[in-house]
C-alpha cells in the first residue's frame, strides 16, 4: 500500500461533507460544486443523496458527497444510519471516502468539535472547516485557527460558503493537502460511544473552545430583544396564532383577483375550442374533460403560492424554530416530541416530505407516531377542495373588524387538522405509552435575519412548478379517464335520461353510493372520491368533469354544486377531507419509511374510519339544524 493517496491527474479524490444540522454544510456543498451536482436517493431507502463534482484552482478533481446531518455516528435515525455507513465504508454502492470535511458553525462550535473528535478515530483523513466565519467576526468572536488545530490534532481552515471570496482559504488548503498526497485509510478505531463518552467529548470540546476562542461580552442583540416577546409564554402563542390566522385570511383575500383571471382564461380557451371544433366526442373531450378538469384545479395555484410564501418567509426569518419551541409544551402533553413540529409543519405543504422529515426524531416510536399522524395535517392538495366548497357554500362577508368568514372557515379547517393529529397522538400515548415521559426538546434558535429574495423566489417557483407538473400529468390524465368513464358507453337508442346515467362512471358511483349515502353523498361524489385516491386535488377535477359531461355548457362548478347539493352535504364532505387518506403516494411513502406494510394499512383503516364517522356526524347535525 502506498504511503499517500495519488491525486491530481492520477485520480479523482472522494470527499465527504459531514456536520451537524444547520452548520452550513449544504451551503458549502453548493459553493464547492455549483451546478455540477445531482440529487437522488440511496439504494433501498428514501434518504436524499446529493453528489457533485469540483475542480480546485490547483487542478485537482473532487467528487463530493453531502452526507445527511448528524451529531454523532451513533445513528439513531435513518439519516444518521446512512451517514454512519458511508463514513465507515459499509454502504454498498458508495466508493470509499478519501477525505472528510467536517463542517462546524463558527458561532456554535461545540457540536462540530465534538463530531471532529469522534471522526478522528475512523481512519480517514479529516479537515475541519470552520464555516460562517464572517458572521462570527461580525459578532466579535475571535478564533485562533492555529491553536484550535494544535489542540485537536487536526488541520483547520475557515470559510464563508455564501461568498466566493470566502472559499479561497479552503481551496488553498485542499490544494496543499492533495499536492502532498492524502494518507490512505487507516485502521478503524471507532466504537459506539456511550453516554459517558459523549459527555467526555463535550467537555473536551469546551476545553478546546476555551483555549482557542475569545468571546465578546454578551451584548443585548436585536434577536434577544425580539425573543423576549416572541418566546413569552403568553404573548408567544398569541403571536403564532395571529400569524397563522393572517396567512389563511391572505389565502382568500390576496388570491381572489388572480384566481378570477385564471378562471376567465380557461373559459375563454373553452369558448375558442367550442367555436373552432364541431360538436362531437373530440370537442367534448377537450372542453368537458381536459379543460374542465385541469382548469378547475389550476385556479387554486395563487392560493398555494401565497401559503408557501408565508412559510418560506417565516423559515428564512428564523421564526420556525421559535414556533417549534412554543409548540413543544402542547405537543408534549399529546405525547409527541418537540422535534415532531417540523415534520408536521412540512406536512402543510405535502404529507410526503413531512413523513420523510420525521427521520430527525431519534426515538423510533416517536418517529412512528409522527409518521402516522402527518397525513392529518392539512396539505396543499386539500386547498382546491376546501376552496371550492367554501366559495360555493360560505358567503363572502366580513364577520367582525374586516375578518372574512371564508378565511375564518379555512383557518378552522387547518386548525381541525392540527387538533385531530394531536388527539390521535394523545390516544396512542394513553393506550400504549401512558407511563413514558416525553424526552425534552433540545433546539438551537438561530438569529433573526432578513429573508433572501432570491431564495424565497426559487422556493416559490419550485413549489409552483411541482403543482403545475401535477396538473399537467396526474390531473390531466385523471380528467381524461373520468371523461371516458362518464361518456361511455353511449346511451341506448331511445334513452330519455342524461347520457352520463348510462356510463361506466354512473355504474361505479352507484356501486359505491350505498356506503356513502348515510353521509349525504350522491353517486357523483362517489366517483370523484374514487378518482381522488390518486391525489386529493383530483377530486375537484373529477367533480368538474362529471358535472360538465352531465350538463354541457352549465354554470361554473361552484355554482353548479351550490344548486345541486345541500349545505349539510358540503359540510360533510369538508369533514371527510379533514381525515381521509385520499392519496396513494402518501401511503406508499409510509410503507417505505416504516419498513412494514402493516403501518400503511393501519393508516388507511383509522383515517377512513375517522373520515366516515366525522362526515356522518357533521351531516346529521347540520341536517337537524336545517342545513
Amino acid at each position: 500500500m502506498p504511503d499517500t493517496m495519488p491525486t491530481g491527474g492520477d485520480r479523482t479524490a472522494r470527499v465527504a461533507l459531514i456536520g451537524a444540522p444547520n452548520s452550513g454544510k449544504t451551503s458549502l456543498f453548493n459553493a464547492l460544486t455549483g451546478s455540477n451536482q445531482r440529487v437522488g436517493n440511496y439504494s433501498g431507502v428514501t434518504v436524499e443523496r446529493k453528489e457533485g463534482t469540483a475542480t480546485t484552482p490547483g487542478g485537482h478533481r473532487l467528487s463530493i458527497i453531502d452526507l445527511p446531518g448528524t451529531h454523532s455516528l451513533r445513528a439513531r435515525s435513518p439519516d444518521e444510519e446512512v451517514t454512519r455507513d458511508i463514513v465507515l465504508g459499509a454502504y454498498p454502492d458508495v466508493p470509499a471516502t478519501d477525505l472528510l470535511l467536517v463542517v462546524a458553525d463558527a458561532t456554535h462550535l461545540r457540536p462540530g468539535l465534538r463530531l471532529a473528535q469522534e471522526l478522528k478515530r475512523v481512519g480517514i483523513p479529516v479537515l475541519l472547516v470552520v464555516n460562517m466565519i464572517d458572521i462570527a467576526a461580525a459578532r466579535g468572536i475571535e478564533i485562533d485557527l492555529d491553536r484550535m488545530s494544535a489542540e485537536l490534532g487536526l488541520p483547520v481552515v475557515a470559510s464563508t460558503a455564501v461568498r466566493k471570496a470566502g472559499m479561497a482559504a479552503l481551496h488553498a488548503r485542499l490544494d496543499r493537502m492533495l499536492d502532498e498526497g492524502l494518507a490512505p485509510r487507516g485502521a478503524l478505531e471507532w466504537t459506539h460511544p456511550t453516554a459517558t463518552d459523549l459527555r467526555a467529548a463535550l467537555r473536551e470540546a469546551d476545553r478546546v473552545i476555551a483555549a482557542s476562542v475569545r468571546l465578546p461580552a454578551a451584548p443585548r442583540t436585536a434577536t434577544s430583544v425580539i425573543d423576549t416577546v416572541v418566546l413569552h409564554p403568553v404573548a408567544g402563542p398569541i403571536i403564532l396564532l395571529g400569524l397563522m390566522f393572517a396567512m389563511f385570511q391572505a389565502v382568500f383575500a390576496g388570491a381572489a383577483p388572480i384566481m378570477d383571471l385564471i378562471a376567465a382564461g380557461f373559459e375563454s380557451l373553452a369558448a375558442v375550442v367550442e367555436a373552432t371544433l364541431p360538436a362531437g366526442l373530440l370537442r367534448s373531450l377537450l372542453v368537458e374533460g381536459a379543460l374542465a378538469g385541469v382548469g378547475a384545479v389550476m385556479i387554486f395555484l395563487p392560493q398555494i403560492v401565497i401559503l408557501f410564501l408565508f412559510i418560506l418567509l417565516l423559515e428564512d426569518l428564523g421564526y420556525m424554530a421559535r414556533a417549534a419551541f412554543l409548540m413543544d409544551n402542547l405537543m408534549g402533553h399529546a405525547g409527541l416530541h418537540g422535534r415532531a413540529f417540523i415534520p408536521l409543519l412540512s406536512s402543510f405543504a405535502c404529507a410526503i416530505p413531512g413523513i420523510m422529515a420525521a427521520r430527525v426524531i431519534d426515538d423510533r416510536r416517536d418517529r412512528l407516531v409522527t409518521i402516522l399522524i402527518a397525513p392529518l395535517m392539512t396539505c396543499s392538495a386539500r386547498i382546491p377542495v376546501y376552496t371550492l366548497l367554501i366559495g360555493a357554500f360560505i358567503p363572502a362577508r366580513d364577520v367582525i373588524g374586516g375578518i372574512g368568514l371564508q378565511g375564518l372557515v379555512m383557518f378552522g379547517l387547518f386548525a381541525a387538522g392540527v387538533v385531530s393529529a394531536l388527539t390521535v397522538a394523545l390516544a396512542v400515548r394513553l393506550v400504549f405509552r401512558r407511563h413514558e415521559i416525553p424526552a425534552p426538546l433540545m433546539l438551537d434558535l438561530p438569529d433573526y435575519k432578513l429573508p433572501r429574495l432570491s431564495g424565497v423566489l426559487l422556493g416559490l417557483w419550485q413549489r409552483a412548478w411541482t403543482f403545475l407538473r401535477r396538473a399537467g400529468t396526474i390531473i390531466f390524465a385523471a380528467s381524461v379517464v373520468i371523461w371516458v368513464l362518464s361518456s361511455f358507453p353511449l346511451p341506448p337508442e331511445g334513452a330519455t335520461g342524461p347520457a352520463i346515467d348510462y356510463s361506466f362512471a354512473a355504474a361505479i358511483g352507484h356501486l359505491v353510493e350505498p356506503l356513502l349515502r348515510p353521509l349525504g353523498f350522491n353517486w357523483e361524489i362517489a366517483v370523484a372520491l374514487v378518482a381522488g385516491l390518486a391525489a386529493r386535488e383530483v377530486t375537484v377535477a373529477g367533480l368538474a368533469t362529471v358535472y360538465a359531461v352531465s350538463s354541457p355548457g352549465a354554470a361554473a362548478l361552484g355554482t353548479a354544486l351550490a344548486a345541486e347539493w345541500s349545505l349539510a352535504t358540503a359540510l360533510a364532505l369538508l369533514a371527510w377531507f379533514i381525515f381521509a387518506p385520499q392519496c396513494l403516494s402518501t401511503l406508499v411513502v409510509i410503507r417505505r419509511e416504516t419498513g412494514r406494510a402493516r403501518w400503511m394499512w393501519v393508516t388507511v383503516v383509522y383515517m377512513f374510519t375517522l373520515a366516515w364517522l366525522a362526515a356522518f356526524a357533521t351531516y346529521r347535525i347540520a341536517t337537524l339544524l336545517g342545513g
